[in-house]
């Protein structure tokens, strides 16, 4: 091993250790918070307020960019769809293929990246802060669990608002489908809608809610997780560089993360 080191030749090997120990060590800490976070969601007492302010913060004010990015979806898979089928001369499947696209794929998708851009990243952002300014260490100080405290309300609200935030997307782009299709493209209206009655079942729409509880959970996890961490970031975290790089990690890791849950829900529901 000493003349491994002499030449050079260990220095690579051991950068792949250290970077296997530290992802190894990342995960388990992460695993650890979700389970004390999920933990603290069922014990008394239930802090009722704190859930209120954080789904308003989180779906409320999310519900704009919802309805805005639901209604430009729906249109443009109303203008795809119709000129591709029209090709095959089945144009009344549009209702279908519309529904379908957004109750099982785009909806839950679109919404959770909307959200993660617009609530996970202040979400992290302010946890960051909280940690490089010491507000969490003074939360332990006065005996106050800072996971109950900060983080179990966002859990909550969390799972609950995207779920919703969803089904406002899909109705919103099913009614932009609609706008474009039947409106501006002369597609019948009865069969938009019979073709959509017929073919959309409850397995598609639990395929949905389940993706958006799924897709829920892993935006707050991940957020929270990376702020509340901040400090222990190898790259250096304090500081607004630190908070800044942070937010940054959490936001792409979300991300992919709802992508990657995205193909393995689909898998296994199908």
């Amino acid at each position: 091993m000493q003349w491994l080191e002499m030449m050079g030749i260990g220095k690579p090997f051991e950068k792949i250790g250290d970077s296997c120990l530290s992802f190894l060590e990342q995960g388990g800490r992460m695993g650890i918070f979700l389970f004390s976070c999920l933990l603290n969601l069922i014990k008394p007492p239930y802090p009722i307020f704190p859930v209120i302010r954080q789904a308003h913060f989180i779906g409320v004010r999310s519900v704009f960019v919802i309805i805005f990015t639901g209604a430009f979806t729906g249109m443009v898979l109303g203008l795809q769809g119709y000129y591709t089928l029209t090709k095959f001369g089945s144009e009344g499947l549009l209702g279908s293929a519309v529904a379908l696209s957004l109750i099982r794929e785009l909806g839950p998708v679109l919404t959770a990246l909307m959200v993660v851009g617009r609530a996970g990243s202040a979400i992290c952002a302010e946890i960051g802060i909280m940690r490089n300014s010491e507000q969490i260490d003074a939360l332990e100080c006065m005996a106050i669990d800072p996971y109950k405290y900060l983080l179990a309300p966002k859990f909550l609200a969390g799972i609950i608002t995207v779920p919703l935030l969803t089904c406002i997307f899909d109705v919103i782009g099913i009614l932009g489908g609609y706008l474009v299709g039947v409106v501006m493209l002369d597609v019948n209206g009865g069969t938009f809608f019979q073709g959509m009655y017929a073919s959309v079942e409850w397995q598609d729409v639990e395929m949905g809610l389940v993706k958006s509880l799924v897709f829920g959970l892993l935006i707050i996890w991940i957020s929270t997780a990376k702020g509340y961490f901040l400090h222990l970031e190898k790259t250096g975290g304090f500081g607004a560089e630190g908070v800044s790089r942070t937010t940054t990690d959490a936001v792409v890791l979300s991300s992919v993360s709802i992508l990657v849950w995205d193909y393995l829900i689909s898998a296994i529901m199908l």
